[in-house]
């Protein structure tokens, strides 16, 4: 249990981690942020494939890892449809805090439960060296959405103070879900499976449906594409030793 709160709580505070930079700039080059986007698919990539479907097919088998991972897909393609984004080019111009801007927040909020839980069910799993691997590869994910949320609320006038607040609290409600995650998967252990493909399919979504098309919008599709192999090499380094 401390071990995955620790662990839960490290990949949430990397989103606070990515706002840093904007308290004391106020943006970062489309090339870099396109960088570090691909580098982070290529962790969450390698995590999924080479770390939660393995695991998850060894605690559960193939056809729990089928539903599991569907469900996965299937969640994170609801709250794609029916949140808001987070949309920095139309935010340009527009000085106040608006009901767009709360209804933003509010969607990441909802978007990071099923990262903790995530988190959550690796805790959980058998395998020691799971944990840490997916808590790493959340919070490389988490980085670049904390940058991204950071320069939405600079866009808006929100004070630095206010800024980082709520990016603290966006990222705490993965400890909270992660905690709730690990203890269902705890007392019910057929969840384990389950919980772990379900990691995976929404981590395969964020990545195919969010991370790389946005890695390839702003023409560096190249050293997005080298990024990406980085991250995912970087990630089975980490695997590797973690065990």
């Amino acid at each position: 249990m401390t071990a995955a709160l620790l662990g839960s709580f490290i990949s949430a505070m990397a989103t606070v981690l990515g706002a840093v930079p904007l308290l004391f700039v106020r943006s970062l080059s489309e090339r870099w942020k396109d960088i570090l986007i691909a580098f982070t698919a290529g962790i969450m990539v390698s995590a999924s494939t080479f770390g939660l479907l393995p695991q998850a097919l060894n605690e559960s088998g193939l056809i729990p890892l089928t539903i599991g991972l569907i469900i996965g897909v299937v969640v994170l393609d609801l709250l794609e449809k029916n949140i808001p984004h987070i949309d920095i080019e139309q935010k340009r111009g527009i000085s106040s805090f608006d009901s767009k801007s709360l209804l933003v927040i509010i969607a990441l909020f909802i978007h990071n439960i099923p990262e903790g839980l995530s988190t959550g069910f690796s805790y959980a799993s058998s395998n020691e060296g799971l944990g840490p691997m997916v808590a790493i590869a959340i919070g490389a994910q988490n980085m670049p959405e904390g940058l991204v949320l950071a320069i939405f609320l600079t866009q808006s006038r929100v004070s630095k103070l206010k800024l980082m607040l709520i990016v603290t609290l966006t990222g705490l409600v993965e400890v909270v879900s992660a905690i709730v995650g690990y203890f269902a998967a705890s007392y019910v252990e057929a969840l384990i499976g389950y919980g772990l493909a379900f990691a995976s399919g929404a981590m395969l979504f964020i990545v195919y449906k969010e991370l790389i098309p946005e890695s390839h919008s702003h023409g560096y599709e190249r050293p997005a594409t080298y990024s990406f192999i980085a991250g995912l090499l970087v990630m089975i380094y980490i695997s590797y030793f973690f065990g």
